[in-house]
């Protein structure tokens, strides 16, 4: 080493020595922070890819404790409807019971009355009571709400269309609102059996009587009766008596008769569709009494066809449901509408419902909705049957009117809506947050594993990396004294 202004050596020991230290720092910050990625410049790319990963993961976990929510939510909601339900059937009971007059006292009777009073105010405080928070479930909140459900038709005059609306989900843009229009393809139809009267006049014109005395059994959905009718009855009078007992029987009937022709009588099914039926039994003089009138006579009734936003509808008598992708609900039609063929009607949903965001993304795709009607007094039942209240001391069903048979179908139709809900909750729960949940779990640790792939350190190979990093700076440091004290062999040159 004979030049001393210049020490390349130890300039090149130095700059290995700067590289080892920062391998060395590197290391240790690494081992104690359990990261391989600290900072951008450890790894851009690698950096972009973990914090997306990261806030995927952060949105799935959102994601899990939101659906987690929905479940209590839900739970809660139908504890208040098992103790409507376990309500609902103790007021069969007390019906049941109270139809038995010649086994009660009046003093009994009422006392029953009494009950069911305070049953049906336990049931609306429960729908006005059962709250998540402050956050009322099943008085009505978290309905979803409609707008022209009565259409005008061309003429301006009003009908009503819907009996009922039952929205159970649909996903509405925020602001916006959902049509549904429903078409009456072919119409829903009764069960009819006709009778032509056989009496005539003293000219043998036919006037609209029976020719000999007879007996008719009639049968419907609700039950059987028999009638006896003397010669000469007339058609009005047979009418007017099979009506009186329709709610017992689900049969009517109405006199009907072409221009010219003769007078018959109609026996009508008061119910739609193919689960309604009409027969009559003519037991004696069925040939002479009614005009070559076949014995036993029976008809069925027919569903329609009904299409709902374009989508086939499941269609029960007057009762129409459709399950699509985005929108899930029961209407029931009326009688004028729903039995006739090519009528149509438009309502809107304009918001509410349950809104419950289970998805990493938000938006309408990542959304499920829940419906879920009022189940005060009020509500329950509909308007074919009736409604609950009616069973009130004082209203239209209480026990004193001695409607035992339309007190027990109001009931029943509320115990099946009560469960119908139920249901539904159920099934919100099991096939849709249930499963979800499961899903967004198994997302969460595979993704939170490929963030941890990219950004976690190595502990075996930072560990390597620190005692490989401690040797080169130990060496470099030697390696940089001994360049350090070449220089000084140059003296020697002095002498």
């Amino acid at each position: 080493m004979s030049r001393i202004n210049t020490n390349v050596q130890s300039l090149i020991a130095r700059r290995a020595l700067d590289l080892n230290n920062s391998s060395l720092n590197q290391a240790l910050e690494r081992l104690s922070t359990g990261l391989r990625i600290n900072t951008g410049a450890d790894d851009p790319a690698g950096l972009i890819a973990s914090e997306t990963l990261r806030s995927g993961v952060r949105a799935i976990s959102t994601a899990i404790d939101n659906a987690n929510r929905a479940d209590t939510i839900v739970a809660v909601a139908e504890g208040g409807l098992q103790e409507i339900s376990s309500l609902l059937l103790e007021l069969e009971r007390l019906i049941d019971q109270s139809a038995n007059q010649a086994g009660l006292t009046q003093e009994e009777i009422s006392a029953n009355q009494l009950q069911i009073d305070s049953i049906l105010a336990s049931i609306d405080r429960l729908a006005d009571a059962t709250a998540f928070g402050n956050k009322k479930l099943l008085n009505g909140e978290l309905a979803f709400t409609t707008s022209s459900v009565n259409v005008l038709p061309a003429t301006g005059a009003a009908l009503s269309h819907l009996n009922k609306v039952q929205i159970n989900s649909a996903k509405i843009p925020a602001g916006s609102y959902r049509n549904v229009v429903v078409n009456v393809v072919t119409r829903s139809q009764n069960a009819y059996v006709s009778a032509v009267t056989a009496g005539t006049n003293s000219s043998g014109v036919k006037n609209g009587t029976i020719a000999k005395a007879t007996t008719i059994q009639v049968r419907g959905n609700l039950g059987t009766d028999v009638f006896s009718f003397a010669s000469g009855t007339s058609a009005a009078t047979i009418v007017s008596t099979i009506n009186s007992s329709k709610e017992l029987t689900g049969v009517s009937a109405t006199a009907s008769a072409v221009t010219g022709g003769p007078q018959s009588v109609v026996f009508q099914s008061t119910g739609f569709g193919s689960d309604a039926f009409v027969s009559v039994s003519i037991l004696e003089n069925a040939s002479t009494a009614f005009v070559n009138q076949a014995a036993d006579k029976t008809d069925y009734g027919a569903n329609g066809t009904i299409t709902i936003n374009g989508a086939n509808a499941v269609v029960k008598g007057l009762d129409a449901s459709v399950r699509a992708g985005n929108l899930s609900l029961d209407l029931t039609l009326t009688a004028t509408f729903g039995g006739t063929s090519g009528g149509t009607t438009t309502f809107y949903i304009t918001g509410g419902g349950a809104v419950f965001s289970i998805s990493p993304t938000v938006g309408l795709a990542g959304q499920e909705t829940l419906g879920v009607s009022e189940v005060s007094s009020s509500k329950l039942g509909n308007a074919g049957v009736g409604f609950l209240t009616t069973l009130k001391s004082g209203l239209a069903n209480d026990l004193s009117q001695k409607k035992f048979a339309s007190a027990q179908r109001i009931v029943r139709e509320s115990i099946n809506q009560v469960a119908s809900l139920r249901g539904r909750l159920g099934g919100f729960q099991k096939d849709t947050l249930a499963h979800t949940i499961s899903s967004l779990q198994v997302a969460r640790e595979n993704t939170t594993a490929a963030e941890s792939a990219i950004r976690d350190a190595d502990f075996a190979a930072e560990t390597a990396e620190l005692t490989r990093a401690q040797i080169l700076v130990n060496a470099s440091t030697n390696v940089l004294r001994i360049a350090n004290t070449q220089p000084q062999n140059a003296l020697a040159l002095l002498g």
